[in-house]
């Protein structure tokens, strides 16, 4: 299984050279075979790019995730999205520049959306979750509310990212979407495969954190779990996501302006 937070660019001199496909070309798509989400669809659904992240050797590169905005000031993603030199997952100030942005879902216009920056991080202890604060409240976009009950075997979730579309591709543009199927729950994790719009809708690598969710009838969508791991995408097999319900204690000592 692999971490969807997959490096980026490694940087040395003048060369940059992408572990899983270069920055800067034509934007690619987000998530293996989804569907271009429309304006004001998912406006909590955050890109976040990180740059000028130092390995321990000394050279840098970029990178990106997926996220969701669950306060006006926090948003959740991944645990190994933020982590030092050596891969491991830190908590406090990030160790490089990560901005978010988020209400849009196109940015290829720089102008596009709300753009905050990332200043603080906290590591759940019980999955791959993080909590980042943002430097300033965003205001005019809800929240997505977190699922505080079991998920069940069989239920369909929406889930949408910035990723690429195959394992080779770049972070994206375009915000992407698609729904899946629960087919196991463990103690920390969600196992789930593609459901629509084919068996073979998958989170891709720069998915990481992306938002899995439920809308219940009637009433307004939950945060489930949150993209941690997969195959090669696009594929049929089990992804891997972080259980939301069993951090929200933890979540509540954490962020203060929780609905």
């Amino acid at each position: 299984m692999r971490l969807r937070r997959l490096l980026a660019r490694a940087v040395s001199t003048a060369v940059a050279v992408l572990a899983v496909g270069a920055l800067g070309v034509a934007p690619a798509a987000a998530i293996a075979d989804g569907e271009p989400a429309q304006e004001g669809q998912f406006p909590f659904a955050v890109q976040l790019r990180m740059d000028d992240i130092t390995r321990s050797d000394g050279t840098t590169y970029d990178s990106a995730c997926s996220g969701v905005l669950i306060s006006p000031t926090w948003i959740m993603t991944a645990g190994h999205c933020f982590h030092d030199g050596d891969r491991h997952r830190v908590s406090g100030a990030p160790r490089y520049a990560t901005t978010a942005r988020l209400g849009t879902a196109s940015t290829t216009d720089p102008a596009a959306g709300v753009l905050r920056t990332v200043e603080w991080v906290e590591q759940s202890g019980v999955n791959d979750i993080a909590l980042a604060r943002l430097d300033a409240p965003v205001e005019g976009i809800t929240p997505l509310a977190l699922n505080t009950q079991a998920p069940r075997k069989g239920q369909i979730l929406s889930f949408a990212g910035w990723g690429a579309t195959s394992s080779a591709g770049a972070p994206s543009d375009q915000l992407y979407w698609g729904q899946v199927s629960i087919t196991a729950v463990k103690t920390a994790t969600v196992l789930v495969k593609g459901y629509w719009p084919a068996p073979t809708t998958s989170a891709c690598p720069y998915d990481s954190g992306a938002p899995y969710f439920a809308t219940p009838s009637g009433s307004s969508p939950v945060l489930v779990s949150v993209e941690s791991s997969g195959p090669n995408c696009p594929h049929r097999l089990q992804e891997t996501t972080a259980r939301v319900d069993v951090v929200v204690g933890w979540v509540r000592t954490v962020v203060t302006d929780l609905a």
